[in-house]
């Protein structure tokens, strides 16, 4: 069957059309994708401003459209960190269905880990082992663990890169000072050390991995595949690496950084928080790489479909 995923980040809409059946790869038709950055259109109280509640429901509209004219069978939305957080997030939705009559979920931060686990565990098979799996977001960073489909331990945090972004280099044309970056620094460290006793007591992992935009723009700038060489290329973010370039990408303009492999630039911006986030996971947990998987939440949200379609055809 056709089905339409949409996604609502905190960066980007994303409709992604997928051929899809039980006990195969779904398979990427088309997808449709615009920057909303709803974790830049929050007012001083958390509220999504009017212009961003416009262009949410301008988006959803059109990717309607698409959804249709591509002939899928069901549209699955779901919103992450940006509107989940929002204080006004159920009027926000409930405008949304009230102009395009689209429902969107909004998913909890353990659900939006627990899927991006489910996606990783797929892709990599149970030959992979013990999981550790990484997902930095717009609003949010997702950490999960497990030997089995499903985590053992699941849980999210409010340090994703356009939330750091906005929070600690509100003045994009200058570089930070030295004292923000490092009360930046400290404030990451001390957020996922807090709770990094759930992944560490589990044991070992067999993998660690990395899924999400910001980690792939990572593992580009520290040497990896482009995107055009195919999903199939594996491809690392390297901790040796990252710490190398983590000063250079501090002392870089937004416009330098924009010139970057794999950096877009309406995303130039995010790299350096990311780039503490990412070093963070992987000093804290003690990890020398992490694997970039190309499949992440999206994927997950399709997987879980299936599977429940699969069961109630037995």
């Amino acid at each position: 069957m056709r089905l339409g995923v949409l996604d609502i980040g905190s960066n980007t809409g994303h409709l992604l059309v997928v051929d899809a059946h039980g006990g195969a790869a779904p398979l990427p038709a088309y997808s449709y994708k615009q920057p909303l950055r709803l974790a830049e259109h929050l007012d001083e109280h958390g509220a999504v401003t009017r212009r961003g509640i416009d262009a949410l429901t301008d988006f959803t509209a059109a990717a309607l459209g698409v959804a249709e004219d591509k002939g899928c069978a069901e549209m699955l939305s779901f919103a992450t960190s940006a509107v989940r957080d929002a204080v006004n997030s159920d009027a926000v939705l409930d405008h949304v269905r009230e102009q395009t009559g689209v429902t969107i979920e909004v998913l909890a931060g353990e659900d939006e880990a627990r899927l991006t686990f489910l996606a990783v565990r797929r892709w990599f098979g149970w030959s992979a082992g013990r999981l550790a799996v990484f997902d930095i977001g717009g609003g949010s960073l997702e950490l999960a663990g497990g030997s089995d489909e499903a985590p053992d331990v699941a849980w999210s945090l409010p340090l994703g890169a356009a939330r750091l972004a906005s929070t600690f280099f509100a003045d994009v044309t200058h570089a930070a000072a030295e004292d923000v970056i490092r009360d930046l620094r400290r404030q990451i460290r001390a957020s996922i050390a807090h709770d990094a006793g759930h992944l560490i007591r589990a044991g070992a992992c067999d993998k660690a991995v990395a899924t999400s935009k910001t980690f792939r723009s990572l593992a580009r700038i520290c040497g990896a595949a482009p995107s055009g060489d195919g999903p199939l290329v594996r491809r690392v973010l390297p901790l040796e690496e990252l710490r190398r370039w983590v000063p250079k990408l501090v002392s870089m303009s937004r416009r330098e950084l924009a010139e970057l492999p794999g950096v877009s630039a309406d995303r130039a911006h995010q790299i350096v928080p990311g780039a503490f986030v990412a070093e963070a996971c992987m000093d804290i947990f003690d990890l020398p790489e992490l694997e970039i998987c190309p499949w992440a939440l999206r994927e997950g949200v399709i997987l879980e479909r299936l599977d429940q379609m699969s069961v109630r055809l037995r």
